[in-house]
């Protein structure tokens, strides 16, 4: 197995003199620390703002983040009786409520469990009893799904939120706005054996408390997050990722942002916190730097951004290739893109070359993409601010990081070769939680194995092909779906597009393309198109073999084409056919 003497680093050169070839030491011990820190030196500074479509906005300061999660924490501690280290699962969507309770989760000492609001009643069941989650706070709008979830799991208090949690309090009689619209088809709360609280009695009751002294005993050590993977690989475990973890990956993700990331910065999240990507680069990494976060709880339809990019100063936006996409399909936003715009930074999926380029003409600004996935908090490789752009690179890899192409034996390939992707750093997850086997098969003399198929060239540049598990193997001849689809998205008929393999009698396995109609273009795409498209930039191997057009596709709730699902389809189709 590799060991870190075995690994070169070309890369440190692209570094120049903007980013330290090593992180600095720990500026706070945990999460709990540096939230202390930061609420008191940034107090009357904005922290947070909630945008909703056609509606009022809410806003919370810094020092009013601070005192809120300390009468969370004291809540959660003494009110329901919440030992160290016990887990709390947070199920809610962009808004003021989500980092006051995050925030008072890790000043109690506890354990976060981050979990999509959308989920269905046996994935919540799932995640709540692979967790151990004691106190469950989730968005009210979804207080429905609790009578089936509750008695099934391990949850001892619920906590409720709306989305628009602390606005400001206006007269019934004018209510026309935010109030209105998301409260007026709220479903009933069931009755439960559990106490329910909303949030603003928790707050109450945890200000009559004493405050939680012990949080300063919290270590790098000590777990932060159970962040659960998003189920695109099997059934959904748990990431165990320290405060160790994250602070490190706070660091890494400043030493790339460098002079450009600053406290007057405004940041747009309209990627969900409760997804790694946006918990790290938007929450964290922004409230660390003193800045402000304008919070949208739904980017769709990507017209809920517009009041967002249009009424404050955004100076960095982060995102998925399909929300740039809508973002420049918007009339709106291609006639006025934001003015004050740095730069944007996309990961979780692969970034197309022709949006890449799209942006930049639109909006005058660069779409840095970087790779990260949920083990490693996310971070992983970025592409230095201060360089030119490289179509198709997911950057560098960050301070402090190593990383290793290698064979299916685990040995290192040759340069310039594609090979699986490894990587070792501080930011590396412990394992996953009560999962050794799969924490063996992944975690290796502190490697992680990613399961991405990359390349490096000779200055140490990433660029990933594909998906092991994705990619289509076509008479012996690799294809990878990242290629084909980078090739389908420059057809100005095809607005999004999506790759798979089909099985085939002949070949083994056979392309199949999934394309949506661009809304944009009068010409209609068509199957024949497609093939003469692909005939025109692929080796034929490549060309999809099977052509499905769709009114959508399948996606995460950060955007992210779910390949799985058009998988299952497949199986289902061919199941059939057997």
């Amino acid at each position: 197995m590799l060991t870190k003497t075995d690994t070169a680093r070309p890369w440190l050169a692209a570094y120049g003199s903007e980013i330290a070839a090593e992180l600095p030491e720990r500026a706070h011990p945990s999460l709990a620390h540096l939230i202390a820190e930061t609420t008191r030196s940034h107090a009357k500074r904005r922290a947070f703002t909630c945008v909703v479509p056609n509606g009022m906005n809410g806003m919370l300061r810094y020092d009013q983040v601070g005192a809120m999660s300390d009468a969370f924490a004291s809540f959660l501690r003494h009110h329901c009786k919440l030992p160290r280290g016990a887990r709390v699962a947070v199920q809610l969507p962009n808004g003021l409520a989500y980092p006051v309770a995050a925030f008072g989760v890790f000043k109690a000492g506890g354990v976060l469990v981050n979990t999509n609001p959308l989920y269905t009643p046996p994935e919540m069941i799932h995640q709540f009893r692979d967790s151990g989650a004691e106190v469950l706070v989730i968005c009210d709008m979804f207080a429905d799904k609790l009578a089936e979830v509750i008695p099934q799991t391990g949850i001892r208090h619920v906590v409720l939120a709306g989305v628009p949690e602390f606005f400001p309090r206006i007269p019934e009689t004018i209510v026309r706005g935010v109030q209105k619209v998301w409260t007026r088809s709220l479903p009933p709360v069931p009755t439960l054996e559990v106490p329910v609280l909303r949030i603003r009695a928790a707050l109450k009751i945890g200000r009559g408390l004493p405050k939680v002294e012990d949080w300063d005993q919290t270590g790098p050590e000590d777990l932060a997050l159970l962040q659960y993977t998003g189920g695109t690989t099997g059934v959904a475990k748990g990431a165990m990722l320290t405060h160790g973890n994250i602070l490190a990956n706070l660091d890494q993700v400043k030493a790339m942002g460098g002079r450009h990331m600053t406290g007057e910065d405004c940041v747009l999240t309209a990627l969900p916190l409760y997804h790694i990507f946006a918990f790290t680069a938007n929450l964290m990494t922004f409230f660390a730097l003193g800045a402000r976060n304008i919070l949208v709880p739904s980017p769709r339809p990507v017209q809920n951004i517009q009041r967002a990019l249009e009424n404050y100063p955004v100076t960095w936006v982060t995102g998925v290739n399909t929300l740039f996409n809508g973002l420049m399909n918007e009339e709106w936003f291609a006639a006025y893109p934001p003015k004050t715009l740095k730069a944007a930074i996309a990961g979780g999926t692969a970034l197309h070359e022709a949006v890449a380029a799209r942006w930049q003409a639109i909006t005058g600004t660069r779409v840095a993409e970087g790779y990260g996935l949920t083990e490693t908090a996310p971070l992983v490789s970025f592409n230095p601010l201060d360089q030119p752009v490289r179509v198709g690179s997911i950057g560098v890899p960050v301070p402090g990081t190593d990383v290793a192409l290698v064979d299916d034996n685990a040995e290192p390939v040759a340069q310039g070769a594609p090979g699986e992707l490894l990587v070792k750093g501080p930011q590396v997850m412990r394992g996953y939680w009560n999962r050794p086997e799969e924490t063996e098969k992944t975690l290796q003399n502190g490697w992680v194995f990613t399961g991405d198929v990359a390349v490096m060239d000779e200055d140490g540049f990433l660029r990933i092909v594909d998906r092991k598990k994705d990619m289509v193997l076509v008479s012996g001849f690799n294809v990878y779906p990242n290629e084909v689809e980078d090739c389908l998205s420059k057809l100005d008929s095809v607005l999004e597009a999506a790759v798979i393999g089909i099985p085939d009698a002949g070949t083994g396995e056979a392309v199949r393309a999934y394309v949506v109609q661009n809304p944009d273009v009068t010409t209609q795409v068509s199957k024949e198109e497609v093939v003469a498209h692909c005939r025109k930039h692929l080796a034929a191997y490549k060309v999809p073999r099977s052509v499905i057009i769709r009114d959508e596709l399948p996606k995460s709730p950060i955007g992210k084409i779910l390949r799985k699902d058009l998988k299952a389809e497949v199986r289902d189709e061919f199941a059939g056919k057997a």
